[in-house]
C-alpha cells in the first residue's frame, strides 16, 4: 500500500517542486531516472536518483526553522552513501536552468 504522506506531498507540491520535476522526469537530466517524493529509510526526499546516489532537496521559506532537523536528515542520508544537494524555492523559480546544470553536474560526478 502506498504511503499516505508520500501521496499527500506529491499532490501538494510547491511551484518550485513542480517546475523542477518537469525537468527531472523522463530521464531529461543526465539520462537517469529520478523519483519524486520517495521514502528513503525514515525520511521522504523530494527527488532521488538511485544510480547516482543523489538526493535533491528543494527548501521553502521554513527551512531556517528546521535547519537542525535537516542537518540530522542529511547526515543520515550521507551515512547511507547518498549525496544531498539543496536548492531554495527562489533558486528553482529564478534560475531553473542553473539548478538543472548543477544537478546534471552532480549526476555526472563533476561537483
Amino acid at each position: 500500500m502506498a504511503d499516505q504522506r508520500v501521496k499527500h506531498l506529491r499532490a501538494n507540491a510547491t511551484r518550485a517542486e513542480e517546475l523542477l520535476w518537469h525537468q527531472l522526469r523522463r530521464k531529461r537530466v543526465g539520462n537517469v531516472r529520478f523519483r519524486r517524493q520517495h521514502r528513503l529509510g525514515p525520511y521522504i526526499v523530494d527527488f532521488l536518483c538511485v544510480p547516482a546516489r543523489l538526493v535533491v532537496e528543494v527548501d521553502g521559506p521554513t527551512h531556517a526553522q528546521t535547519e537542525a532537523r535537516d542537518e540530522r536528515r542529511t547526515r543520515w542520508l550521507e551515512s547511507q552513501r547518498f549525496r544531498v544537494i539543496r536548492f531554495g524555492n527562489d533558486q528553482v523559480t529564478g534560475d531553473l536552468d542553473g539548478v538543472v546544470r548543477a544537478i546534471t553536474a552532480a549526476v555526472r560526478g563533476e561537483s
